[in-house]
């Protein structure tokens, strides 16, 4: 007893092990790496004699027992991974019961007991099978990334000359980025000896993609086949293929091909000398990154910056078609960016045109049974159809928007959904796709369907509602809405 008659408190422990069979014995040469504050409770004696000879603190003790903590010090975290099942999730409710506070750590035996670990209040529960299928994949995906950027790094590795380097039509950050990386991987891989040229066909329409060109000073030039010819070896980026979402011909020889966009359906006239698809990416600038990881190639700020946001936007804000992979690079970027630089180009100001698309497609805007349908009309920045569809997905009763509009040369068509039910980028791929380009994810997707013999019409808006009923109509069935003549739901 303590002065005053009060008994002493009882100690506390930062790890308690219960189970010290072959996975508890790893866990605590784990947990070695940081402290020996341990206790490690086993209901085999001769083992518990065996770890106190090496010097671990072992208790001999059932862990089923009711009074299990009678004798123990107080755990902050409580790791349960005997191979009894009914002792685990004897020892899991126990460990709630006497120690709520406790952070609980418990495995499981076979599936079934994963549930029931959890409904008797196991902050995490651990299936040993599904940890190491997970673990192998991870290691799997981690080698091929790697070999993936050796192999880049060795083709590039003899290029003189220069390397034109093609990003998709109207190049977004995620596009821009992964172009500048692209550059740098190939003047780290020639020493300086290789020249590069970024080069894209169509706009830089949306303000924070023209805010991210001009501030991070980026060169960038207008495709002609005059270019295109004067350059030794020509990749693509964020594009599948040449004719793709470019206005390339698809018998060129592209020599480089890196993408996160789906390949199916798309055949190549020539085989690339090195191409990496990575359709689970969030982002082409995501797949970047872990070249310069893996390859160990210091990455100034402006090139950091530009790929953070790269993954950063076509992530949108990391909330859609992010992977783990895609946050552990951003995690990576974020040190080595310019916060400064990314404050200013998230932070653009807005164009007037922008603003004037954004209300026509409010006013315009027609649903039916979730689906929302508004024609802009004839634009001239086609970014602002994109930006469009994302704010009107957030109106009440909305599950997909798709926003369209028409150019000089182009119909516009941007779909953005939410209803998990629904691939908008296997629907758009259906119903436009032999019109024009036309697919993307899950989630967001776009289609441009060209004018052809109508481009020489000068009513563009008179145009579009003359044909955009029948594409429409494709679209409609596919997803499965029935037309009754009525889409005025708003």
């Amino acid at each position: 007893m303590a002065d005053g008659g009060k008994a002493d408190p009882k100690p506390k422990v930062r790890y308690m092990v219960f189970g010290c069979g072959s996975i508890g014995y790893n866990v605590i040469e784990e947990l070695l790496k940081e402290t020996d504050n341990i206790v490690v409770v086993d209901s085999d004696e001769k083992r518990v004699e065996d770890l106190k000879d090496h010097k671990y603190q072992a208790i001999a003790h059932d862990i089923s027992d009711p009074n299990l903590f009678s004798d123990l010090p107080i755990p902050e975290i409580v790791f349960i991974l005997s191979s009894n099942k009914e002792a685990n999730l004897s020892a899991v409710a126990l460990t709630k019961k006497v120690h709520p506070h406790a952070f609980c750590i418990a495995r499981a035996v076979d599936l079934f007991s994963v549930d029931k670990l959890v409904e008797a209040g196991a902050d995490v529960v651990l299936y040993p099978q599904q940890v190491v299928a997970k673990s192998a994949v991870h290691h799997m995906k981690t080698l091929i990334a790697a070999r993936s950027a050796q192999r880049l790094y060795d083709l590039m590795e003899s290029w003189t000359g220069t390397l034109g380097i093609i990003t998709h039509k109207n190049p977004d950050p995620d596009a821009i980025s992964s172009a500048m990386a692209l550059c740098a991987i190939g003047q780290n891989a020639t020493k300086g000896q290789l020249t590069c040229r970024i080069m894209y066909e169509g706009n830089v329409g949306h303000q924070e993609n023209r805010a991210f060109v001009n501030l991070l000073d980026i060169q960038m030039e207008r495709l002609t086949s005059e270019k295109l010819a004067e350059c030794s070896h020509l990749a693509l980026v964020d594009a599948v293929a040449p004719g793709i979402n470019n206005d390339l011909d698809p018998s060129l020889k592209i020599n480089i091909i890196i993408d996160h966009h789906s390949t199916e359906g798309v055949e190549r006239q020539n085989k690339p000398d090195f191409i990496d698809i990575r359709p689970d990416s969030g982002a082409t600038a995501s797949i970047f990154a872990q070249y310069l990881q893996e390859l160990d190639i210091n990455v100034d700020s402006k090139i950091a910056t530009a790929l953070y946001y790269g993954i950063r936007a076509d992530t949108r804000e990391f909330r859609r078609n992010v992977t783990p992979n895609d946050l552990y690079n951003a995690a990576y970027l974020l040190p080595l960016s310019d916060s400064d630089l990314l404050d200013k180009i998230m932070s653009p100001s807005f164009s007037q045109e922008t603003l004037e698309v954004m209300g026509n497609a409010i006013q315009s805007r027609k649903i039916k049974n979730g689906y929302l349908f508004s024609n802009v009309g004839f634009i001239r920045n086609r970014d602002a159809i994109p930006q469009a569809a994302d704010m009107l997905l957030n109106l009440e009763g909305v599950t997909t928007s798709l926003v369209y509009g028409i150019t000089d040369s182009l119909i516009i068509i941007s779909a953005r959904n939410k209803d998990i039910r629904v691939h908008i980028g296997n629907v758009l791929k259906e119903a436009f796709g032999e019109f024009g380009d036309a697919g993307g994810h899950g989630t967001m997707a776009a289609a441009s369907i060209p004018l052809n013999y109508f481009s020489l019409v000068r009513d563009k808006e008179e145009l579009l509602g003359m044909i955009i009923d029948p594409i429409l109509n494709r679209f409609t069935k596919i997803v499965g809405i029935e037309d009754n003549g009525d889409k005025n739901e708003v």
